[in-house]
């Protein structure tokens, strides 16, 4: 049976469409207020399990190691742990000296768990002191539109999560979607019709790769 705090810790965790919960939280970059940060631009905010630790070394240099391509994206990163930003700072320098690669982006230091617990990162089953590893994408109106989770002991993939942000902002701006395994240059879907008339336009259109008046892919040449 779950217990009432469970039960409550459920029913906050933000999901897809809903506003990103705004916070101020002390990070490496200073102190910082979600709904003060990266405006007129997408955040990736992802947290990790702890710092010092191999898995989250490897992610969290993916991330800065790809960051042009985000910030290509109009994209800013923002990480997160249950350490002290004394913590950060010291594993931050430590994987710079030992591999080169500088974690420039903010990584907040949720020692309280206050952001932790308010985006659902802390999951009992799995750990009550180390947030699991998720990653929201936050568009510039500050609303989420995408969640990943994974568990401590496995990797996220970092082309799947550059894929999955591609692909929102491509499907915002054309108003179309994303079909399986879409990348792009990929053709799109087309929007499926919303009433007979616009099925019977679809069903005589040949400007696009028609499998069924429901199912019409095309080709996007993106700006």
């Amino acid at each position: 049976m779950e217990t009432q705090e469970t039960t409550q810790e459920i029913n906050i965790m933000p999901r897809i469409g809903d506003q990103a919960p705004n916070f101020v939280a002390k990070t490496t970059k200073g102190t910082i207020e979600l709904n003060d940060y990266a405006k007129d631009k997408w955040l990736l905010l992802f947290s990790h399990p702890a710092d010092f630790t191999p898995v989250c070394t490897t992610e969290m240099s993916g991330f800065a190691l790809r960051k042009d391509e985000f910030t290509a994206l109009n994209t800013e990163l923002m990480g997160l742990s249950i350490d002290s930003v004394h913590s950060h700072l010291a594993w931050v320098n430590n994987v710079k000296e030992k591999t080169g690669v500088y974690l420039d982006f903010p990584i907040i230091a949720d020692i309280d768990m206050k952001v932790s617990k308010l985006y659902g990162m802390l999951q009992p089953n799995e750990s009550e002191t180390a947030a699991v590893r998720a990653v929201f994408f936050i568009d510039p109106n500050k609303k989420i539109r995408l969640i990943m989770y994974y568990p401590l002991n496995v990797g996220r993939n970092m082309d799947e999560i550059l894929r999955a942000l591609q692909a929102l902002q491509v499907t915002d701006k054309y108003k179309v979607a994303a079909p399986l395994d879409w990348k792009p240059g990929d053709k799109v879907i087309v929007p499926p019709p919303t009433n007979l008339e616009e099925m019977n336009e679809r069903l005589n259109d040949d400007s696009c790769e028609r499998i069924d008046f429901y199912l019409c892919k095309k080709d996007l040449k993106l700006d």
